[in-house]
C-alpha cells in the first residue's frame, strides 16, 4: 500500500510541477517577485496538502509563538535538514517570504530548477567557498531588508534519522554580519519520508519552532553550538526512538552546500 501510495504521490507531484512551473517561467518577465513567490507558495502548499492526502503524513508544528510578529523584522531560520518534505512545508508554514540558500546546481532540474531560478533566492556555488559566502550575505542582507526571511540548512545536506550532520557557521555568520536572530528549527520528517528512500510512510512529522537566538555581542561558532545542541536536544525530545543511545550518531554524510 505505501509503495502504491508513493507511486501516486510521484504522479501528482509531475502532473502538478510542469503547468505550475511553466507558469511562473512566462509570468517571470511580467510580475515582481513578491507575486511570483505567492504563486509558488500555493503550489508548495498544495505539495504539502497532497503528501496528506495521499502519503497520509501530516505536519504537528509547536513553537509558532516564538517567531517575531513584527513584518519588518529579519530573520535566519537553521533548520534540520532529513528530507524534502521540509523544504515544501517551511513557505506555506511561515508568516513571512522565505529565501533558500541553494546549491546552483539545483537550477538545472527540468521545471523545478526553471522555476525557482525565476524567485528572489540565494544560489551558491558550492565549490567557491570564499566567494559563496560574500554573496551569501550581500544578498541576504539586501533580502532581510525587505522583510524577507533567509532559511538554510546548516548540516548541508539531508541527514539520515538519528544521525547528526557536520554544523555549518554559515548561518550563524549571516544572521551576525546582517545583526538579525537566528530561529532553530527540529524536523523530524524522516519518521516518514526517509533519506534516499522511495517508499514514504504515512504517520507525523513534527516541526519544533525554537526562540529565536539573539546573534548581537556573539561569535558565529559559538551561536553554532548552541544552535546545534537546541536543535538535537529537540530531536532526542520528539523522536526517541531514532535515538536508543539518548545521543545523535555522527552522519558520515558529506555535506553538498
Amino acid at each position: 500500500m505505501n509503495l502504491i501510495r508513493s507511486l501516486l504521490h510521484l504522479l501528482w507531484m509531475a502532473v502538478t510541477v510542469i503547468p505550475w512551473a511553466t507558469l511562473v517561467v512566462l509570468l517571470a518577465p511580467f510580475v515582481g517577485k513578491p507575486r511570483l513567490y505567492r504563486i509558488c507558495r500555493a503550489w508548495l502548499a498544495a505539495a504539502m496538502h497532497g503528501g496528506r492526502w495521499i502519503l497520509g503524513i501530516r505536519n504537528r508544528v509547536s513553537g509558532l509563538h516564538h517567531l517575531p510578529q513584527d513584518p519588518a523584522a529579519g530573520a535566519v531560520l537553521l533548520v534540520k535538514h532529513q528530507s524534502a518534505w521540509e523544504t515544501f512545508c517551511m513557505p506555506p508554514l511561515m508568516p513571512h517570504p522565505l529565501a533558500y540558500v541553494f546549491k546552483r546546481e539545483l537550477l538545472r532540474i527540468p521545471f523545478f530548477g526553471w522555476a525557482i531560478g525565476r524567485l528572489d533566492m540565494i544560489h551558491i556555488d558550492r565549490g567557491a567557498r570564499i566567494e559563496s559566502f560574500h554573496k551569501v550575505v550581500e544578498q541576504g542582507r539586501r533580502l532581510l531588508g525587505q522583510g524577507v526571511w533567509v532559511i538554510m540548512f546548516p548540516e548541508g545536506t539531508r541527514i539520515p534519522r538519528g544521525e547528526k550532520g557536520s554544523y555549518q557557521s554559515s548561518g550563524a555568520r549571516l544572521a551576525v554580519e546582517c545583526g538579525v536572530p537566528i530561529i532553530p528549527v527540529a524536523v523530524t520528517s524522516a519518521r516518514c519520508w526517509p533519506r534516499k528512500a522511495f517508499v514514504k510512510r504515512p504517520g507525523v512529522v513534527d516541526i519544533s519552532i525554537g526562540a529565536p537566538i539573539v546573534t548581537t555581542g556573539r561569535k558565529p561558532h559559538e551561536l553554532m553550538r548552541e544552535v546545534e545542541a537546541w536543535i538535537e536536544a529537540e530531536m532526542l525530545r520528539l523522536d526517541p526512538e531514532a535515538y536508543p543511545d539518548g545521543v545523535a550518531v555522527r552522519s558520515s554524510v558529506r555535506p553538498s552546500a
